[in-house]
């Protein structure tokens, strides 16, 4: 019951994170456009999450006639149900739950949100949705080899499927120090593996509407969008234990912070990719990289 509370407790805390994330990554987005971003609803706009969950929730939720109405219904609770499962997987220094195979854990987690994506984009009976659809999957899929091999790396270092390991690893140097390269590979992974600029094929606007969500409103728009947030917040999460020290480092909420600034940096400021060099970037540029490195730390952790 105790484990279960705390669970409870932690999605809680991660869902009101991502609502004051929103408002930050609005508020940074209009910076950087010269534009003021919310500003109106509480004092200097800190109520607008709230203000937008209260508005989607309370509208009406709509289904289009022809659509597969029950898929189309649960696909965007499995998808947030997803995104808050990874984040027990979390060290136990956080919530009271840890286990030996966390890192096993979170990539069953991550495989299974294709599942999701997939569902929404079909049951809407839309071919803007289905388009969108096919290029997320596809994107994820392709993105998660070059994600799981990186990962791989310092998992030969650990010798452990467990994140608490990575911090124990980590006193002496950083592993940021130790895979230089690997890190920023891992972080754009991240960003395709999430769909965010300047891999946000999924939601192509000029071309697709909105993407595989072009369907959806009210409930179903704010949980795809809630589960979205909840998996930034989780990857900042996981860059700042990976590479930046581990949990048990003063430096890792810093690093946390950064990671999550980022998506939000990165987003502002590069334009979207075209769909092959997407392809192209992760078949023939990470995927060679992460099998080069692989082998490189095996061979090193053999002699």
């Amino acid at each position: 019951m105790m484990q279960f509370t705390m669970f409870l407790l932690t999605a809680i805390l991660v869902l009101v994170g991502v609502a004051f994330f929103t408002l930050f990554e609005r508020k940074l987005l209009g910076y950087i456009q010269l534009r003021k971003g919310p500003n109106k609803v509480g004092f200097m706009g800190i109520l607008q999450p709230f203000a937008d969950a209260i508005k989607l929730f309370t509208k009406e939720h709509l289904a289009p006639s022809f659509s597969n109405y029950l898929p189309f219904l649960i696909a965007p609770i499995v998808s947030l149900g997803l995104a808050l499962f990874t984040w027990v997987s979390i060290p136990s220094y956080f919530n009271m739950l840890s286990f030996d195979m966390s890192v096993l854990f979170f990539l069953c987690c991550v495989g299974l949100g294709v599942y999701s994506l997939l569902a929404a984009g079909w049951s809407s009976n839309s071919k803007y949705s289905l388009f969108g659809t096919l290029r997320g999957v596809a994107q994820t899929v392709s993105y998660e080899v070059s994600l799981v091999l990186i990962l791989m790396a310092p998992l030969l270092v650990t010798l452990s499927y467990e994140w608490n390991m990575f911090s124990f690893f980590q006193k002496g140097m950083w592993f940021i120090f130790v895979f230089p390269m690997s890190s920023v590979v891992w972080f754009i992974s991240c960003l395709a593996e999430t769909n965010r600029t300047p891999f946000d094929f999924a939601e192509g606007e000029s071309e697709l509407v909105s993407g595989y969500n072009t369907e959806y409103g009210s409930g179903g728009f704010a949980l795809i969008m809630l589960a979205e947030y909840t998996s930034i917040l989780f990857m900042s999460f996981l860059f700042s234990l990976m590479f930046l020290g581990g949990v048990n480092s003063l430096s890792f909420i810093t690093g946390f912070l950064i990671s999550a600034f980022l998506f939000v940096w990165v987003r502002g400021t590069l334009p979207r990719f075209r769909y092959d060099k997407l392809m192209y970037l992760a078949w023939k540029c990470f995927l060679p990289f992460s099998l080069c490195m692989l082998l490189l730390i095996g061979g090193i952790m053999m002699i």
